[in-house]
């Protein structure tokens, strides 16, 4: 199994140039695309959000600039669904808005014995082998939304995204909307 490097090793660092693949093969330094971890970006009911049959809206958004990986960002959003299907069944919507077109990468340095020699190709093929993606986030851009009906459920759903939350490697702003 592959050991995914921590998120600290990414998040709080600028976007590495050259990280996606190119439609002219001189400027793809990416070879391969690591497949996408996210299954689905629309939950619930979305002709009912389309048609404005949800009157409360609960937006995360970041606090900083940020990258967050596809791992996080798909843990967060089977977290959300499960706990909202568990209250509202269908009559809910919850959208992810970060698609991860970076492209992380990793140089693997391997230290003790014999084994670097054989394998380390030092700084002569230092570009990395494709690991992950990211979604680079920028500050109080939203993350998650969630659209949902009854105003006795804001506080559970208030206490879904305190629990999913960690999960992001960020600060974090939840913002309540009711319409009228």
């Amino acid at each position: 199994m592959a050991i995914v490097r921590r998120a600290k090793a990414y998040s709080k660092r600028k976007p590495v140039t050259n990280t996606r693949k190119s439609k002219k093969t001189q400027y793809s330094y990416v070879k391969q695309v690591p497949p996408q971890k996210i299954v689905k970006f629309n939950m619930g009911d979305p002709l009912g959000f389309e048609q404005g049959k949800y009157k409360i809206g609960v937006i995360l958004s970041t606090e900083e600039n940020i990258q967050i990986r596809d791992l996080s960002l798909e843990a967060v959003r089977q977290s959300l669904h499960k706990d909202m299907t568990g209250i509202f069944q269908k009559t809910y919507f919850l959208r992810c808005h970060c698609y991860p077109h970076n492209i992380i990468r990793n140089n693997r340095v391997f230290s003790g014995g014999s084994k670097g020699e054989r394998i380390q190709t030092g700084m002569s093929k230092s570009f990395g082998t494709p690991e992950g993606r990211t979604a680079v986030v920028r500050k109080g851009k939203p993350v998650f939304s969630a659209y949902f009906n009854g105003p006795e459920n804001i506080p559970k759903v208030r206490a879904f995204f305190k629990k999913a939350t960690p999960k992001l490697p960020c600060k974090t702003k939840l913002v309540f909307e009711i319409k009228k």
